[in-house]
């Protein structure tokens, strides 16, 4: 974030200076600038720059991903107060799955558990623990037992996690149950 406020403040005093320039030209040709020039392309420098970090921001975290971290869910967003996002919408979230470190369940092979990871613009990762269920299908976030816990997995399963149902067109159904590599 500090370095993107850097770039920011760079962007202005580029389009500044490129203001500043122009006066001068204007002087050396014996006409005057307007006062409010240099002002408006520093602003320009500011808006630009923040509007094209929005749109690269998507695909500067997907390039960074490790190997085996896949997307499989991205959130397109359309805002009033960004008009321009109605011509071409932003991509602010997106849900990311440890396919490669997907583990299945010794005594259930439909039975899956990823780590799933939620990102979004101007926002620390988070990291969640899913279990997926490939013959309902559902998924439910995994809660770690107790201490002491005398239950089984699959009974600590049943009894702590809240199943949503998961479309068989889901990409993460699709990613985790359908793809023979997991």
């Amino acid at each position: 974030m500090l370095f993107e406020f850097i770039a920011t403040i760079a962007a202005a005093f580029g389009m500044a200076g490129l203001a500043l320039i122009i006066t001068h030209l204007c002087k050396l040709s014996g006409k005057r600038a307007p006062k409010w020039l240099i002002p408006l392309f520093a602003a320009i420098g500011i808006f630009g720059f923040q509007v094209h970090q929005e749109y690269n921001w998507y695909g500067q975290q997907v390039r960074q991903l490790p190997d085996g971290v896949e997307v499989v869910k991205t959130a397109e967003s359309t805002e009033w107060f960004r008009p321009w996002s109605y011509v071409k919408p932003q991509v602010l979230r997106f849900i990311a799955a440890d396919t490669g470190n997907a583990s299945m369940h010794a005594d259930d092979p439909d039975m899956h558990l990823v780590n799933l990871y939620l990102f979004e613009r101007r926002r620390s990762v988070q990291k969640i623990l899913q279990v997926i269920d490939c013959t309902t299908p559902a998924r439910a976030d995994y809660v770690m037992p107790e201490k002491g816990s005398t239950l089984t997995v699959d009974e600590h399963v049943k009894q702590t996690t809240a199943w949503r149902e998961l479309t068989t067109d889901d990409p993460l159904f699709i990613k985790i149950c359908t793809d023979t590599s997991v």
